[in-house]
């Protein structure tokens, strides 16, 4: 079988040297896409346009505001009246307004609770949730810290006796909460699915276009070696895209990778052999480069929706998560993440190993039947 499949193997690195520039192609849009996206995606949310109405003028006031300010998740502008606040929100100009109502800084001098208005534009409902909880966060630590100095000043000795809840958190795998190291990985992830797919869909369309599929076919090699020589030469550029990618993501976002290189490499080997075999699915299903070039977009687009990269499966209807089971991509960001970052062993991991060694094998076995169907 070896010496059937190896000239098909050598024909298709042939080819790819004949292009000057297909490495270039092939290494360096993954590349500057990794360093695009892993600025870009990302759910912190910083230089919120800030509208704040001061209507108490007070000293408290004015120190509210600037907890707000040396936050540096808000831009404060000033504004005149409530109806600058609603136009600002209407013209998109602000996405969060702030009142302080006359009497704030009497309420607390008093020991009464001071309301803060919020008015949010929920038309960006992610961004809208996220600067609520940092106005909260905010109000609440200003809150502390008042009813602290207050009673420092007023009572110092109480103060000490009074019994007090220490909330210390503590958050593992991330202590800084870096967002970068969550999505990085899964950029990593979604990148080597787009580029092998879109690699191996032109694998047989593209013989079968200019001719060669009929006189490779006459040949003594069987279809499942033909399959298998079309999948190993992408499989190996696979390999080598990961490696890059995955050494750029840890050296420019320092990212950590704190687990067994071995755990992914066996999780990156399953999941390009279900990639390849994805790929081939679709290039035994047009008939056209054109057509598996829009079969590309029909499949990639729903497959990273439902890959858990940055929406959570379990938020999804039911459907959608069985249609979820199916995506190698989805359990390969389990591995790639829990190998970067957590240290997880063999025995969390083989599940999602073997989901992807499934998911492949029946798309190879898929692929090889369809071109069987193809050539009668």
């Amino acid at each position: 079988m070896l010496a059937r499949v190896w000239p098909l193997v050598r024909k298709e690195f042939q080819e790819l040297r004949r292009d000057r520039y297909a490495l270039i192609r092939l290494l360096v849009p993954p590349v500057l896409q990794l360093l695009i996206f892993g600025y870009a995606a990302t759910f912190e949310v910083y230089h919120v346009s800030t509208m704040v109405l001061d209507q108490d003028r007070s000293q408290e006031s004015r120190e509210l505001i600037s907890h707000f300010s040396a936050s540096g998740r808000f831009n404060i502008v000033a504004a005149h009246n409530d109806h600058e606040i609603a136009d600002a929100i209407e013209n998109n100009d602000a996405v969060v307004g702030l009142v302080i109502h006359a009497g704030f800084a009497q309420d607390l001098r008093n020991g009464q609770s001071a309301p803060l208005q919020v008015v949010v534009d929920g038309t960006n409902s992610n961004t809208a949730l996220i600067s609520l909880g940092y106005v909260g966060d905010i109000a609440n630590q200003f809150s502390s810290d008042y009813a602290q100095d207050l009673a420092d000043r007023e009572s110092p000795l109480l103060l000490a006796r009074l019994p007090q809840v220490t909330l210390q958190t503590r958050a593992f795998y991330n202590p800084n909460l870096n967002g970068k190291w969550f999505f990085v990985p899964g950029i990593i992830g979604t990148l080597m699915m787009m580029m092998i797919v879109n690699l191996t869909a032109f694998a047989i369309v593209r013989e079968r276009e200019v001719g060669t599929l009929e006189q490779i076919m006459v040949t003594p090699i069987r279809p499942y070696e033909f399959m298998l020589g079309k999948t190993v030469p992408s499989f190996l550029i696979g390999l080598v895209e990961a490696a890059v990618i995955g050494v750029v993501g840890v050296w420019w976002f320092r990212v950590p990778f704190v687990g067994s290189l071995l755990l992914l490499l066996l999780g990156t080997v399953l999941f390009l052999l279900s990639a390849s075999a994805l790929g081939l699915l679709l290039s035994t299903l047009a008939r056209t480069q054109q057509q598996a070039f829009a079969s590309n977009f029909f499949v990639l687009n729903p497959l990273f929706i439902l890959s858990g990269f940055a929406f959570p499966i379990a938020g999804m209807p039911g459907a959608l998560r069985w249609v979820a089971d199916i995506n190698p991509t989805r359990y390969y960001l389990v591995v790639i993440r829990a190998t970067f970052l957590k240290d997880v062993g063999f025995d969390a991991l083989w599940p999602n190993f073997a989901a992807m060694a499934a998911i492949g094998a029946a798309l190879l076995t898929i692929s090889i039947w369809r071109f069987h169907k193809s050539l009668e």
